[in-house]
This record gives structure tokens, sequence and C-alpha cells, in this order.
């Protein structure tokens, strides 16, 4: 089996927070009690993705919030929140909020460009400033001017018994190191590298206009194992380029967000389920997809040894030391305990990652409190 230059130093998961329409409040709890037993288990993670006008978490903010009361020790993150969606100053304001209560523990990753199905949300989301917004970088770095506290106005002082303050409110000094930039292309790594963010990566790449074409063999494109590991190519060179233009360079952060559904402990049944949602999903990755021509990573499903060693042979993997796998969409939440469980207490033992230490139990209240 080949090695990693870097062994796996932290362990996180990813979750979308599938939830029934009739029913959501138990699909955001479920959540909420995957995110607790990421801390039992040990992750030094948990992810939550954006779902707008879908039926996946459409406010991560919110539910990180409650998961902040709910736990003492994991990192909580964002993976990725679309800031075509957001005000940067509101948003600057809640994910501060949310670190106070974290203890310093949220870790935001976004991303910038006009919100998807932009023509349908428009009118809803930017009725009377749709023709003005700006969805480039320039929007990504006004962010990040206010994240970092740089001022959000030119007046501060006493009006009355009111108290202005010239920056974002609450300020926590550490959010800003916390930033992390979702990036699928050379371009957007290379940005996010000089503007001293972390790296996100996913099971999403896109290929150079100048790279190779997928070879032309069979109705696809590619065989399986071909796109594999041209997707790997793509994304490690993107990793590299993106700790070239750091200032923090070989040590700058990446985390890589591939799928992957170990079947330790899984039952005859959740086996050929899983197998049966990677294979209906393999299609898309045997060439690019869409008019940007997007490459799609194969889902990773296998015993842990099985998927330690096609991890170790992946080239984008390689040059990570941390991960987020990702949780897939539809399963329920017996199939996420058994997933969860296996990444901690078998894939990741197997790639060399330990534990973090549970946080201790809340100390009994005093005589007479509580």
């Amino acid at each position: 089996m080949p090695t990693s230059p870097r062994p796996l130093r932290k362990l996180g998961f990813l979750t979308i927070g599938l939830f029934d329409e009739a029913d959501p409040r138990r699909g955001h709890e479920s959540t909420l009690d995957l995110i607790t037993l990421g801390e039992q288990l040990g992750f030094d993670s948990a992810w939550l993705r954006h779902r707008h006008l879908q039926y996946g978490i459409s406010s991560p903010v919110a539910v990180l919030a409650a998961a902040t009361q709910r736990t003492r020790r994991i990192q909580l993150g964002t993976a990725v929140t679309p800031l075509g969606w957001e005000n940067p100053l509101r948003l600057a304001e809640d994910l501060a909020t949310v670190d106070v209560l974290s203890g310093g523990r949220l870790n935001p990753g976004f991303s910038v460009g006009p919100p998807i199905h932009y023509e349908h949300v428009r009118g809803a989301l930017y009725p009377d400033t749709g023709a003005q917004e700006d969805f480039s970088p320039a929007r990504a770095e006004r962010f990040l001017a206010l994240v970092r506290g740089e001022d959000a106005s030119d007046f501060a002082g006493t009006e009355g018994i009111e108290v202005y303050s010239r920056r974002v409110q609450p300020h926590s000094p550490g959010l800003a190191d916390r930033l992390w930039y979702g990036a699928a292309s050379l371009r957007s790594a290379c940005w996010a590298g000089e503007q001293g963010l972390n790296l996100l990566t996913s099971n999403v790449a896109k290929p150079e206009p100048s790279g190779p074409e997928p070879s032309g063999r069979g109705p696809s494109g590619r065989e399986p194992d071909d796109a594999e590991a041209h997707f790997a190519d793509i994304q490690a060179g993107q990793i590299r380029a993106f700790r070239a233009h750091h200032p923090d360079g070989e040590h700058a952060r990446v985390s890589q967000g591939l799928v992957v559904i170990p079947t330790d402990s899984a039952t005859p049944e959740q086996r050929a389920k899983y197998r049966a949602y990677a294979l209906a999903r393999t299609p898309r990755t045997l060439a690019p997809q869409g008019p940007a021509r997007l490459l799609f990573a194969p889902d990773l499903v296998g015993d842990s040894e099985e998927l330690a060693e096609r991890l170790h042979a992946h080239a984008g993997y390689r040059e990570v030391d941390e991960v987020a796998f990702a949780l897939p969409f539809t399963f329920g939440h017996e199939d996420y305990v058994q997933i969860l469980t296996d990444l901690a207490t078998r894939l990741g033992p197997a790639l060399g990652w330990s534990p973090s230490t549970p946080p201790a139990p809340p100390a009994p209240p005093a005589p007479g409190q509580g």
C-alpha cells in the first residue's frame, strides 16, 4: 500500500441535513444528534452543507448555534456558504455571534459566484438590486475585511444612551484564522492562497482548458479507474498551487471532502443499498458534466482496509492531513450512525488517525443550584 507523506491528523464529516417537508424538525434534530455522536466518537470536526430552497439545511449557522450548546469540543463548520445568497455584513455578525457561543470552534467555509438558478430566485432574493449585485471575489474580500475587524461604519461613539462601534460586534479575534474557501478550480485555489485562507476541496473539480480531455473509451468517455486517477491528479495540482500562493506555504491547511462509506459493521441490506447508491452516481464521474465541464470523484464504498488503500493511492488525499468525509444525501439516521462509527473506529485508525479526547461530563450543580 502506498503511504501518504501527510499522515491523517484531523478527521471530520460533512452532512446535508436532509429532512422531510412534512416533519422538518425531526431531520434537523437528527443532524444535531449526529454532531453530538461525532463528538462522542472523537471526530475533530462536523460540517454542514448549505441547501437553499431544497430539503436540506438552509441555515447552517442557526443549526450550528444550537450545536454549540450540545457540544463542548468538536469544531463546527459550513461547507460551504455561498456568498451570493448573503449580505456580507450580516453574515459576519451571525458568524461572530456563533463563534462566541461555541468558545471559538466555528470554521466557516464559503464560496463566491451567482446563486444557483439565479434567474428563478432573483425576484425574491434581490428584487431591487439584482442588476447591481457583485458576485465576484470582491464580495468575498468585503466579507473577509469585516470578519477581520476592519471598519463597517465611519461612525463610532455615544448617541444618547446608545453606543456604536465601527466594526462588527461581537468581534471574535480568532475567527478570521478559521475561514475556509471552497475551491473547485485552479484559479479559485490560487485566489484562496493569496488571501491566506484555509482550503476546502470536495468531490468536484474543474479541469483547466489546456488539460487533457477524456480519452474517448466507452460511451461515457473514461473507464472508472482512469476517471478516478484523472480527478485525483487535478485535485492534487490545485492543492499544490494553493500552497504555492499561500503565505504559510506547505503548512497551509487543506481539507478533503470525498464521499467515503465504510461497510465494516453494515448489515447486508445496508451494504447493498450503499453500493447501489454509488453505482447510480458513477456515470457522472466518467466524463465532464455541464457547461462548466466539472469532474466528479466516484463515491468510495467498501471495508476500511480497502478504503484506506484507495485513499493512500489518491493523489489528492496524499496532499492533505485533514479530511471531512461527506455523508451520502439520502440515507437514514441509522445508516449515518453506522457510517460515522466505522469512520471513527475502523477507517480513521487505518489511516493513522487517533480520536480526540472526549469532553469531560459537566460538573454537577452546586448544592442549592440547578
